[in-house]
């Protein structure tokens, strides 16, 4: 009876997850009427309704949604407790799961990464690339990048990278023909490119500190965008004015190809962490990419 509920539970948990039986089987590597016929094994067992299901979608009942979330941290510590388990081998080796925002992934983590990797050939690490403000727990990710004022107080936080700063910017030919901006309040009369917020969808109002005064505006203009690539690109191209962390654009200010204004406006900020829940017991595997993340320069680093 244990092992029938353990596979069972297993094949709960990942259509709840999925939404989609026909999602849980590939990623089970089952059959769907297989894992038809186990859900109803279940909840025959339990005389509970686990699942409601519609010829479009499935979703857990009240009593699916309870069970998965009782079940989806002992699975995890399992999985946890074998991973750590493995690490009596001679290598470092094992997963990790890691959950950050796409400039993260550009300026502190894919460096890292790249030498990383090559020096323990038995850590595997996948990168989820998501600019919301994700779950990592429920995710079940290992750790998450956030900027330092983003991050949850109940977490362990390890700086990994300096401090950083925002910079309005534009080329030189949008400047010859709409003017320059003298104070942040002027972005409202200029052709700005928005970035949508994925979290809650709205759009970000831009943020500007000067002599302990500090600033939101929001601007307007005929583009909006929710990744940083197009943004720098539309303002090369004279589009409008772009917000984007100063560290992508060094190079083409100094080429000349974008100019830099209201640079006394935009004062630093904590940079990018890395955090995980203090509880979780961690591999060998995810405590060295945690050394090699962790900022030098930082004199406290949780």
């Amino acid at each position: 009876m244990l092992k029938e509920n353990f596979h069972d539970l297993m094949s709960f948990m990942a259509v709840a997850r999925e939404r989609s039986f026909t999602r849980a089987a590939a990623k089970l590597g089952v059959s769907q009427s297989a894992l038809s016929h186990a859900i109803r094994g279940l909840e025959e067992r339990l005389q509970l309704r686990l699942l409601t299901r519609t010829t479009r979608s499935v979703a857990p009942t009240e009593a699916g949604e309870k069970l998965l979330a009782s079940l989806a941290p002992r699975f995890a510590d399992l999985e946890n407790e074998l991973a750590v388990l493995s690490e009596m081998r001679e290598r470092p080796a094992g997963n990790i799961r890691l959950n950050a925002a796409e400039h993260s992934v550009q300026s502190v983590l894919w460096p890292v990464l790249q030498t990383f990797l090559v020096d323990y050939p038995d850590i595997n690490v996948e990168i989820s690339v998501d600019n919301a403000l994700t779950d990592i727990v429920s995710g079940r990710f290992d750790a998450g990048i956030r900027l330092g004022e983003q991050v949850a107080k109940d977490m362990v936080a390890v700086r990994i990278g300096p401090e950083l700063s925002m910079s309005v910017i534009g080329s030189p030919a949008y400047f010859d023909k709409h003017g320059y901006p003298a104070t942040p309040q002027d972005l409202q009369q200029h052709n700005c490119i928005n970035m949508r917020l994925p979290t809650f969808g709205g759009l970000y109002a831009w943020e500007f500190e000067k002599d302990g005064r500090e600033l939101k505006i929001r601007v307007e203009g005929q583009l909006t965008f929710n990744s940083l690539r197009q943004r720098i690109d539309a303002a090369l191209l004279g589009l409008g004015l772009a917000f984007v962390p100063s560290d992508t654009v060094t190079d083409k200010i100094a080429e000349g190809r974008l100019v830099r204004v209201l640079e006394a406006w935009c004062k630093p900020f904590p940079g990018y962490y890395l955090y995980y829940p203090s509880r979780k017991q961690h591999t060998t595997a995810f405590s060295l990419l945690v050394d090699a993340l962790r900022y030098s320069s930082s004199p406290t680093d949780d």
